[in-house]
């Protein structure tokens, strides 16, 4: 094996690469909980194309024979159904890690400088996720898929001017159709995976030329070097000592995991929903369409938002504002120290409010329109029922998380942040 190492590594450079990108990468030594998520979030990306690459052996891309393709797949083909309902159940999963760890990155100031690019690479990893879930739920050609997929296509053609024109592009024609279905397909399975690697791998990249943060938010590239092992005085080894530690977190998630998969693979209709097993119908509309669960909270900010001169445009802005302000996060904050263990009340506060209204609006997003009024009409607001107004007031509670940062993020008292990790 020395000698066939030695062979590839003079024609290629394998172990350089392995060494550089995790080998003999140098990371802190006080990472903790909330650091496996990156690493999971990686195997369900793998996860998930493997699982696809399966599922396409047996899909057939056509209007009248998608929603037969998975039955088959689900009943006929060995193994089917534990393929299709993992890749189902990995797709909400993909959603819950790449959450967390986002919000790992607000507790702890991972997108201050320097790593602001690793932050934007995140960000459009984030965008390039919603596009890939987008695409791939309406393959199943089931009544939700098709009746969702309309919906949201015809969002773009509120936008003035370029709006009938982008809809229509997306669609490939003037309603959602086998062309459209063709259209979605190439982009779920081809043209969205591969900019999804090339992301990931920039992003990767990015993080390990600045270095990864860590739960005190110190930059250990900047520490002396122990004259024992050449390492910053808190920095170790990526391996063995975080494979070991990101292996724990791959099998507790597979424990996770599986019990979704073999008990409970359609979440309550969270993961999977009820109308979604039956066949796309373009003359019957399900009495209520709602997006998959991760895309919730930005449907209901859509939602509460009134339709000023008979237009649903300012809805869209303001959704598309939601998604596209988590870029400017980096140069929004302007605290003495990056970690929330070392913020003051201010910040932690900020963020509990941010965290509880997503949340929330997360749940109303999945509450059909006509049950908002159950909520009870005792609080009007321009003629808006009780649910209504609290999915504008969370909106606007979302919303000065970012719009304030500047402002309460000066004015907070921390802490004096240590120059050395601390474990704790």
């Amino acid at each position: 094996m020395s000698k066939v190492l030695t062979w590839i590594d003079e024609r290629f450079p394998l172990t350089s690469l392995w060494n550089s990108q995790w080998g003999k990468y140098v990371a802190p030594k006080n990472f903790n909980f909330w650091y496996y998520f990156g690493s999971l979030a990686a195997f369900v990306l793998v996860l998930q194309i493997l699982t696809g690459i399966w599922l396409t052996m047996n899909y057939k891309p056509d209007a009248t024979k998608a929603f037969e393709s998975i039955e088959y797949i689900m009943r006929d083909v060995p193994w089917g159904w534990l393929i299709r309902y993992m890749h189902s159940t990995g797709a909400s999963m993909f959603f819950v890690v790449v959450y967390l760890h986002m919000f790992r990155g607000l507790m702890y100031g991972s997108y201050r400088k320097p790593r602001e690019l690793t932050w934007l690479f995140g960000c459009l990893i984030y965008l390039s996720l919603m596009a890939e879930a987008f695409f791939g739920y309406l393959l199943p050609w089931g009544q939700m898929s098709f009746w969702g997929a309309q919906v949201i296509v015809n969002l773009f053609s509120t936008i003035p001017v370029i709006g009938d024109g982008l809809s229509v592009w997306i669609r490939g024609d003037y309603t959602i159709s086998d062309v459209t279905l063709n259209r979605f397909f190439a982009f779920h399975v081809a043209a969205l995976p591969l900019l999804l690697l090339a992301l990931v791998g920039a992003h990767l990249m990015a993080l390990h030329e600045t270095g990864s943060n860590n739960p005190d938010g110190v930059e250990i590239k900047k520490q002396p070097k122990d004259p024992r092992t050449g390492l910053p005085l808190d920095g170790i080894y990526s391996h063995p000592y975080y494979t070991i530690k990101d292996l724990v977190g791959v099998i507790v998630f597979l424990a996770a995991f599986s019990a979704i998969v073999f008990f409970l693979p359609e979440m309550g209709g969270y993961f999977l929903e009820s109308n979604n097993f039956i066949p796309a119908d373009a003359l019957k509309t399900p009495p209520e369409i709602a997006p998959v669960w991760y895309f919730t909270p930005y449907y209901a900010m859509l939602r509460a938002v009134p339709s000023f001169l008979e237009t649903q445009v300012w809805g869209v802005i303001v959704m598309a504002c939601a998604v596209l302000i988590f870029f400017a996060l980096p140069w929004l904050d302007h605290g003495a120290v990056k970690s929330i263990r070392y913020r003051g009340r201010l910040y932690k506060s900020w963020l509990a409010a941010f965290v509880i209204s997503f949340l929330i609006l997360g749940y109303l997003g999945t509450v059909p329109v006509t049950v908002w009024g159950q909520f009870g009409n005792a609080f009007p607001f321009y003629g808006a029922d009780k649910a209504t107004v609290i999915a504008r007031v969370l909106t606007i509670v979302y919303f000065l998380f970012f719009v304030l940062m500047p402002w309460y993020t000066v004015r907070d008292k921390t802490k004096p942040q240590p120059d050395r990790v601390r474990w704790k």
